[in-house]
């Protein structure tokens, strides 16, 4: 497989962590660089990590996972996302809001959006194809485009306001809903 094909495949299952950094971003819009580094880190290494563990698991775990891993995603995405909105309608003064990069919010939505990871590397186990090289693109261009979605929705608090984190809460849900159809349909 070339560079350019494993790059195309990086920056496809890299969409959804895009996505979701911006929502974050936008809900967490102090000049704070650690968020994105944190988010960055864990997305990255979750799109590595999922693409090795398909690759080792072969067909056992991805068929048993693959009938309802939409599922997961959808309700990850959702409960973080409606929690996000929730926030957004909340009092600025309201104590201090819970970090969506620390703790479980981060592990919830780095497996969410890592999932489709998982069939990529059972994809290369079965074509028996190496999973090192395009493991670490995979990750490594994740990385770059949750610290541009992080960045873009920092961005647009700025502009925009606090309220922008309700837009972000919604985007998760919307990318959880998506992610569902898509596999139903």
């Amino acid at each position: 497989m070339s560079l350019v094909t494993i790059f195309i495949l990086a920056v496809g299952l890299g969409i959804d962590a895009f996505s979701v950094a911006i929502g974050i971003g936008a809900a967490n819009y102090k000049k704070d660089w650690a968020p994105v580094w944190r988010l960055s880190f864990a997305f990255g290494f979750f799109q590595f990590g999922m693409a090795c563990l398909g690759w080792l698991a072969g067909s056992t775990v991805v068929d048993l996972i693959q009938a309802f891993d939409h599922w997961i995603a959808f309700g990850l995405l959702t409960l973080v996302g409606g929690k996000m909105i929730r926030e957004g309608f909340e009092k600025e003064e309201k104590a201090a809001r819970e970090d969506q990069t620390r703790g479980w919010p981060l592990l919830l939505l780095s497996i969410a959006t890592s999932i489709d990871s998982l069939a990529v590397g059972f994809s290369f186990s079965v074509l028996k194809m190496s999973i090192a090289f395009p493991a670490v693109v995979i990750g490594v261009v994740c990385f770059f485009m949750t610290a541009a979605g992080m960045i873009f929705g920092k961005a647009l608090a700025r502009v925009f306001g606090k309220k922008v984190e309700i837009l972000g809460g919604l985007v998760l849900i919307a990318i959880g809903v998506k992610i569902l159809v898509d596999h139903i349909g």
